[in-house]
């Protein structure tokens, strides 16, 4: 049962009527400033304002440390502390819970260093612990991956590892096929579809030109099947990129928000590498920032390929990639764009082989409508009981 905080106040007027509990003891110990001003986080994590959340949060803890020092020497407990410890026996706080949602003020924040503070304010007090845990595997394996090693390590086809054109697919061509048959009954039947037919096509044309094609993926989405799938791809790029370090912004699956965020395809994960702006600020790139970049966007791939035996999303993944292969210097030749790619797949599938349950979880958290902090948890739960 879950309480506002006018209730709780309001109740504690008449803590005296009530037998003296444990629970009703420490209602006594918490300050009603306190209150107000865990009221003022829980606006702030509403609101999405990140630099407010954090702000509180860091101030809290720098309380809870000067406190823990003045306490050690008393032998006294902190008002903080008594606080959490209050409203924790009595079921209306739990401060690991209202320290994890600040993540779910991340997806507004245009400042993706105040992001990563975030992750790291988290690492620090110990809720992160498998964030950043892989990152050095960018140094790790051989770097020649030719096709033949690639389907040797995957046991898939190097065909199953790239994402397929529209009509490439099975679900495609089904759909193409029923279309088409289904023109052809109306033609026999002195139907004349001929308008409509050109409508449509306008409309999708326009839609790809000035939407990105966003129309289409929103309906394509509310398929079961592709929105399972789209899942699957997603998690992928989410669990990578927390295993590597790379703060997750948020995860989008409505295609619309994903167009007015910028973000081109059915959906997309936001990720950002402190190392890799600073570099390309820089005018530089190392090669192990290149490689967790990559990795991180070949994972939805991998990720697919993975759970479903081969890979129908990713194309705008792939043209990200080659668009940094150009910005390069020098730019990476065809054969080295190439290898690149097979190596980048074949990391991240092997990440995600070895997590398979970390990434159910982030599936299962994303397909129940989980924010980011319950899908990150959810990742950390799986990662500490694997």
């Amino acid at each position: 049962m879950a309480f506002s905080t006018q209730q709780l106040l309001f109740s504690s007027q008449f803590s005296l009527l009530c037998p003296r509990t444990p629970a009703n003891r420490n209602l006594k110990a918490i300050p009603r400033a306190a209150l107000r001003e865990w009221k003022e986080y829980e606006d702030a994590v509403k609101r999405k304002d990140l630099a407010r959340a954090l702000r509180f949060l860091k101030s809290k803890e720098t309380q809870t440390n000067n406190d823990s020092l003045v306490d050690s020497a008393n032998g006294s407990f902190s008002n903080d502390s008594a606080t959490r410890s209050g409203l924790g026996d009595l079921g209306l706080f739990d401060g690991s819970e209202r320290d994890w949602e600040v993540l779910d003020t991340c997806l507004n924040a245009d400042d993706m260093r105040l992001v990563s503070s975030a992750y790291g304010f988290l690492k620090n007090r110990g809720f992160l612990p498998s964030f950043g845990k892989f990152s050095n595997i960018v140094l790790e394996g051989p770097r020649e991956v030719t096709p033949i090693l690639l389907q040797s390590s995957t046991g898939l086809e190097v065909t199953k590892l790239s994402p397929k054109k529209w009509g490439a697919t099975g679900i495609s061509s089904l759909v193409f096929i029923a279309f088409t048959g289904g023109a052809n009954f109306l033609v026999d039947r002195g139907i004349d579809i001929r308008v409509n037919l050109a409508a449509i096509l306008g409309l999708a044309f326009l839609d790809s030109i000035f939407l990105g094609g966003a129309c289409l993926a929103q309906i394509s989405s509310y398929w079961p099947p592709n929105k399972r799938r789209i899942l699957v791809h997603e998690a992928g790029h989410l669990l990578v990129a927390y295993l590597m370090g790379c703060p997750v912004r948020g995860v989008i699956l409505d295609p619309m928000v994903a167009m007015q965020m910028g973000t081109q395809g059915q959906a997309g994960t936001q990720f950002w590498d402190e190392k890799l702006s600073n570099e390309l600020a820089q005018g530089k790139l190392s090669g192990t920032s290149f490689d967790r970049y990559c990795m991180v966007l070949f994972a939805g791939i991998a990720a697919e390929a993975l759970v479903y035996g081969e890979a129908e999303g990713g194309e705008n993944d792939e043209n990200l990639f080659r668009s940094t292969c150009v910005l390069l210097q020098p730019p990476l030749s065809v054969a080295q764009m190439s290898n690149q790619a097979r190596w980048s797949v074949l990391q991240s599938f092997n990440l995600l082989k070895w997590h398979r349950d970390a990434h159910r979880a982030a599936v299962k958290a994303l397909e129940s409508g989980g924010s980011l902090s319950v899908v990150i948890r959810r990742i950390e739960e799986a990662m500490s009981s694997g």
